[in-house]
C-alpha cells in the first residue's frame, strides 16, 4: 500500500498556458499522464501509469465532489471542477478539470480523459470556503456514506437557491 505524501501548505501556482491531461480507464488507473501533469505533480510517469487518479487526491477536498465527478462521467456527461491536488512532494496546486468520458466505435465508455488548466483567482475565493463547508459537513457524520449525502443535499439546496446546475455554477463564477 503506498503512503500518502503528507500535506505542506506550499502552493504550486499552475500557470496560464499549462494543461494537466491524463486518461484512465473505468475505475480511474491512469492510463496516460502529460509532461506537464507528471512536472506539477512531482511524480514520474512511472509512478503514475498504473496507480489509481486518486494519488493526486488533496484530503482538503470534499468526498461529495468526487461523488458528483464520478455520478457524471460514469453516464457519459462532462462536468467541470474546482479540484485541489496533491504533489508527491505534499504542496498542493489547484485547477479547473474537465473531465470527459471516452468512448468506442459502438459509444460505450471505455475511460476518461481530463484536461485541468489554471483555475480563475477570482472563483477560489468562492470555492475554498464552500469546499471546506462541504468537508465539515462530511465530517460531522461517522458515517462516510451519511457524511457524502448530506453534503451532496447541502450543494443541491445551495445550487437550487441560485437557479444553477452545478457545471453552470463552476462556468460562471
Amino acid at each position: 500500500m503506498r503512503k500518502s505524501p503528507t500535506p505542506t501548505s506550499k502552493e504550486i501556482v499552475v500557470t496560464e498556458d499549462s494543461f494537466l491531461a491524463s486518461k484512465t480507464d473505468l475505475k480511474g488507473i491512469i492510463k496516460y499522464s502529460n509532461r506537464e501533469f507528471t512536472r506539477i505533480s512531482g511524480y514520474d510517469e512511472k509512478e503514475l501509469i498504473g496507480q489509481n487518479h486518486n494519488i493526486v487526491r488533496h484530503p482538503d477536498m470534499p468526498r461529495c465532489i468526487f461523488w458528483l465527478l464520478w455520478n457524471t462521467i460514469s453516464k457519459g456527461n462532462e462536468i467541470n471542477a474546482y479540484v485541489k491536488n496533491l504533489c508527491k512532494s505534499g504542496e498542493y496546486y489547484w485547477v479547473l478539470a474537465n473531465v470527459t468520458a471516452s468512448v468506442d466505435a459502438d459509444g460505450n465508455i471505455v475511460g476518461y480523459y481530463s484536461v485541468r488548466r489554471k483555475p480563475a483567482a477570482s472563483a477560489l475565493i468562492k470555492i475554498v470556503p464552500l469546499y471546506k463547508e462541504l468537508k465539515a459537513i462530511e465530517e460531522r457524520n461517522s458515517n462516510r456514506k451519511e457524511g457524502i449525502q448530506d453534503a451532496m443535499n447541502h450543494l443541491n439546496t445551495m445550487l437550487e437557491q441560485k437557479g444553477v446546475s452545478y457545471d453552470e455554477f463552476i462556468i460562471t463564477i
